[in-house]
């Protein structure tokens, strides 16, 4: 309907153009909203504001003018000039319920644009170092990830969604030291685990396989292992050069193939769980990206030849560095360090070399708020390869905060420091997660109180939305129970019998769909939709106990159930984009 009063505004326009009354060069963008006051009718646009400095005319004066010269449409019962010259339109309530009938027709389609009409876009998120369970801030920003992933899909676009496997660096070297000295202790050493190990049980889980595997094979003696290494913290030493010194010992006596056997066995394991408990939050990627492929691929010296090439490097004290001042950076960064390694921001800047080789249009990333510092680094780098820096989002999620009713949930479980993903979704299901880890903008703190969101009331938004859809089965239900079919052409034919105000707010809410579909995805704000289903929820809610659906008026039931239908369907269509089902019981 919107698209339909600008159409006659536009047709407005021309006609006072071809008359000489407009200047033929005139700003094309029409604005046309739903009203907030319902005196105020029921869509209005700012069309004589905004055009009224290029017109050299009055606004209120330039909306009379336009309101004259609209075309008669039989969906618009009359116009109204307010202020300092909106025009307000009110539609007849055919025009209202026209949204129903569109609902039914396009039925998962509605409000979606057609696929793959929009640019190729690829959407980044989690990207969890492989070091251990998912945990709950991961659980955050793979809710909005994965959302913000399928209204882009709505919305036309073409998406990939990708996570990044950080399966190289200094991080993966502990944990596969980590790992291996837990399976020391399976061989019956009797050691102090190292002050910067990963310390959860789920390391011990890893090694009791290893040892199945490789029996005492990658066993040594406690003297091999270790004799003269420096102090570690609790012995006044340092934990860093400590941690170090073992990784270095543990290369030297498993050799390469042993090594590799121990870090895949931490690795494969941990990766593993990953996708599993992705896969059972509803989150699919189309590709898992590895770090390491980069380093093997040659794209990371390929990357730091092209900037070597443009001039963008230089060296000092052994370092190799990257000019990131040039580009806005507080600072230059280092790339390749004296020894000859390659820093983790060099697979950085390779790997997003590496997408936009890949064709996107677009590039998306999700990350955490303490990588706030990376995005100025990461920008200046793509704009040095010749990339446009503007073609990369990256929007922050925080961190979510556990509370159990008033009292704060402390982050210690079985996984040494953190509570998982996955013991939060046993408590409150994957339901209750997806929907309220998008409830807020994400780059605002969150509390996530778990026993809102195990509460079946009102006050727990997931449920009084999923009940409205639940609601309206239970109806169909008790409809076939009394013998009773739904005749939806005659409720088709018979909507304008709806003549209540909630069956108006209802249909008019129905309407806003498609737009907030839109705004949510182009803005990577999931909340928006969010909000707008507890609004269609409360909506049907206020309208459903005020109004009985089984009545003895055959046509009326009919049209009542018809946009119960309706509601239904946008219900659906908007839990499936949060990730969250849609039950018929409840």
């Amino acid at each position: 309907m919107k698209e339909h009063i600008a159409d006659l505004i536009q047709t407005a326009l021309n006609t006072l153009i071809a008359a000489g009354n407009l200047p033929a060069e005139l700003p094309s963008n029409i604005q046309v909203e739903n009203t907030r006051d319902k005196t105020h009718g029921d869509l209005a646009s700012n069309i004589a504001l905004t055009l009224a400095k290029a017109a050299r005319c009055n606004p209120r004066l330039l909306a009379e003018q336009i309101c004259a010269a609209l075309p008669t449409s039989a969906q618009v019962v009359k116009t109204e000039i307010a202020g300092p010259g909106f025009i307000n339109f009110f539609l007849n309530s055919a025009s209202v319920y026209a949204v129903i009938e569109q609902v039914l027709d396009q039925g998962a389609d509605f409000g979606r644009s057609a696929p793959n009409s929009g640019p190729r876009v690829q959407v980044e998120f989690v990207s969890a170092n492989p070091t251990g369970p998912l945990h709950v801030g991961h659980g955050r920003g793979a809710a909005y990830g994965a959302t913000v992933a399928d209204l882009l899909e709505a919305a036309g676009l073409e998406v990939e969604r990708e996570y990044y496997v950080n399966d190289a660096g200094r991080q993966m070297n502990i944990l596969a030291v980590s790992v291996w000295l837990r399976y020391l202790e399976e061989q019956g050493l009797d050691l102090d685990f190292p002050a910067n190990g990963y310390q959860g049980h789920y390391i011990r889980d890893i090694a009791h396989r290893l040892a199945q595997d490789a029996g005492a094979s990658l066993a040594h003696s406690q003297e091999a292992v270790f004799s003269d290494l420096p102090a570690d913290e609790p012995q006044g030493g340092d934990k860093e050069l400590y941690i170090d010194a073992l990784i270095e010992r543990a290369q030297t006596l498993l050799g390469e193939a042993g090594y590799q056997q121990v870090f895949n066995a931490g690795l494969d394991a941990i990766l593993g769980d990953i996708r599993e408990d992705l896969g059972e939050f509803g989150i699919e990627y189309q590709t898992w990206f590895s770090e390491r492929s980069l380093t093997h691929s040659g794209d990371v010296d390929l990357a730091l030849n092209i900037l070597q090439e443009k001039g963008h490097l230089y060296e000092e004290e052994g370092n190799l560095w990257f000019r990131s001042t040039a580009f806005g950076d507080d600072k230059d960064r280092v790339v390749r360090r004296a020894n000859g390694q390659t820093t983790y921001f060099a697979s950085d800047i390779a790997y997003h070399m590496n997408k936009f080789d890949r064709g996107f249009d677009q590039v998306v990333n999700i990350w955490g708020a303490d990588h706030h510092g990376y995005i100025t680094r990461v920008k200046a780098a793509i704009a040095a390869l010749g990339y446009d820096p503007d073609k990369l989002t990256v929007r922050l999620v925080q961190f979510a905060i556990l509370y159990r009713g008033e009292e704060r949930v402390q982050m210690s479980t079985r996984s040494g420091s953190f509570v998982t993903l996955r013991e939060l979704r046993e408590e409150v299901g994957s339901d209750a997660c997806r929907f309220f880890y998008v409830t807020r903008k994400a780059e605002q703190h969150m509390d996530f109180d778990l026993e809102l969101a195990k509460s079946q009331s009102k006050d727990n938004p997931v449920y009084y939305i999923q009940y409205a859809h639940a609601r309206v089965c239970s109806v169909l239900r008790k409809l076939d129970e009394a013998g009773l079919v739904l005749d939806l052409a005659q409720g088709r034919a018979a909507l304008a019998r709806l003549d209540s105000e909630h069956e108006k707010d209802l249909a008019v809410t129905l309407g806003k769909y498609p737009e907030c579909l839109q705004n949510a995805a182009l803005n990577y704000e999931p909340h928006v939709l969010a909000n707008y289903l507890k609004d269609l929820a409360s909506d049907f809610h206020t309208w459903y106990n005020g109004h009985k659906m089984l009545i003895e008026d055959t046509e009326l039931r009919n049209a009542r159930l018809t946009l119960s239908l309706a509601v239904r369907q946008v219900l659906a269509n908007g839990l499936n984009l949060l990730g969250v089902s849609a039950p018929e019981q409840m």
